[in-house]
């Protein structure tokens, strides 16, 4: 009895391990792709990689969408990127 609980656990500990190792693909609407490209916003220096999951520090200026307050903006390194506001974290690289 005790084997089949202990592998029960077992598991369930491994498919919820793959769980949170899966990512999660969002979904932006093209509004704010288009506004964001429409924007003239200078470009700030950032030294790393700008890729999606990056964390912006607070030096860097997010900008703010109209009527859009989960996304935000910021030109860095000449690329325009989407950006969680709350959490600074990069959603996607647009260009």
């Amino acid at each position: 009895m005790k084997i089949l609980v202990i592998s029960a656990v077992s598991l369930a500990l491994a498919l919820g391990g793959a769980a949170v190792a899966q990512t999660t693909t969002v979904v932006v609407p093209g509004e704010v792709k288009t506004y964001v490209q429409t924007q003239e916003t200078p470009s700030v220096t950032f030294d790393g990689d700008v890729a999606v999951g990056t964390a912006l520090p607070d030096t860097v200026e997010i900008h703010t969408i109209p009527d859009q307050p989960d996304y935000g903006y910021v030109v860095v390194n000449k690329k325009r990127v989407l950006v969680n506001p709350k959490t600074r974290t990069v959603i996607e690289v647009i260009q």
